[in-house]
């Protein structure tokens, strides 16, 4: 089938574009994607392709629950995991990009690997969110194409590492309110 193999050469382009920008470590991380016959294709960490880790069962749940979505990506970029480890979701509106992209990035509630507390604490963002962060695991984007999920991940990374760049030069300064009801008038919000 040439859509599964275009999608496996992608996959691995999109791998190490997470490799090269530290967004994963060894055997971290998962990038999967639904072709148009509802098959999954994706990337297991560190075991045969028969095997399924909890991360997932984690992107299944986005398919079941988002039929418009057609990837994932899940994976552990330093400043987005440093904020997922802290226990602190990325809201704090600064720029008008991440308004536009994300709104903002909640946190998903800690889950014990390798049971349905992952997926079930993922789950209530779903409808409403396109990134969120993984209380003491990372991150985890959603798109409806490959690159686009991929580009998700970079975004949530950026602002991140704004966010913590910004504190330690004394704090972000936020968009005043004006500036944030101009700008959901500007893009319709």
């Amino acid at each position: 089938m040439q859509e599964e193999q275009a999608i496996r050469e992608e996959i691995c382009e999109i791998g190490r574009r997470m490799y090269g920008r530290r967004m994963v470590a060894a055997n971290d991380g998962n990038i999967s994607v639904r072709l148009s016959d509802g098959t999954i294709v994706c990337t297991p960490t560190g075991v045969s392709k028969g095997f399924m880790k909890p991360e997932q069962k984690m992107h299944l749940r986005v398919y079941q629950k988002r039929p418009d979505i057609f990837a994932v990506v899940h994976a552990h970029p330093i400043f987005a995991t440093s904020f997922a480890v802290m226990g602190r979701a990325l809201e704090i509106p600064i720029m008008p990009e991440v308004i536009v992209n994300f709104g903002k990035v909640p946190l998903a509630a800690y889950g014990t690997p390798s049971t349905a507390e992952i997926p079930d604490a993922v789950e209530p963002f779903l409808k409403d969110y396109q990134a969120i962060l993984l209380e003491h695991h990372g991150a985890l984007t959603w798109a409806g194409d490959l690159l686009s999920a991929y580009m998700k991940m970079e975004s949530v990374e950026f602002y991140a590492e704004l966010l913590y760049r910004t504190t330690q030069l004394g704090g972000p300064r936020e968009l005043t309110r004006e500036q944030l009801e101009r700008l959901y008038q500007v893009i319709g919000m």
